[in-house]
């Protein structure tokens, strides 16, 4: 697996994006949506890296820096026919060394409390990430769980 920086101009990681916000639209009223389109994935605080294959997309993350000291991890995203097979924790890792060598203190995320990401919150929890309040400009919400971890 090679993990990239990612312009995200390809037509491949566009349509994956899509589909991450297709699915997430299902899950999620749209006031409790806080993915990122192609557009604020492109922002400069905003790291974008692609899990390869040879040419398939296994997946994809990105990290956001709230400020010099704390960074979000952002649209993780295995593809289907590749879950169970520790893309993301690769791609997790890869995120949380990144954060590490720029010198955060703190990495924190936003996920979903239902069964959907059950998963996502079991492999951040191995990851030592804990529950915590919003951080940054989230608010309380049913449809919205937190986590963070110190680096």
């Amino acid at each position: 697996m090679m993990i990239k920086i990612d312009d995200l101009t390809g037509p491949k990681v566009a349509a994956f994006i899509t589909e991450h916000l297709e699915s997430l639209a299902l899950l999620s009223p749209p006031e409790s949506r806080h993915a990122l389109n192609l557009e604020g994935l492109k922002k400069p605080e905003v790291t974008f890296w692609s899990a390869w294959e040879q040419d398939e997309l296994l997946g994809c993350g990105a990290l956001k820096e709230l400020d010099p000291g704390h960074g979000e991890i952002k649209s993780m995203r295995t593809a289907t026919a590749h879950l169970r097979k520790g893309v993301s924790r690769r791609i997790l890792a890869h995120i949380m060394e990144e954060a590490k060598r720029r010198g955060y203190r703190r990495i924190s995320l936003e996920t979903g409390p239902m069964d959907a990401f059950e998963p996502a919150r079991r492999l951040y929890e191995s990851f030592g990430f804990q529950y915590c309040g919003p951080f940054a400009d989230y608010k309380e919400d049913p449809n919205s769980v937190f986590m963070t971890k110190e680096l």
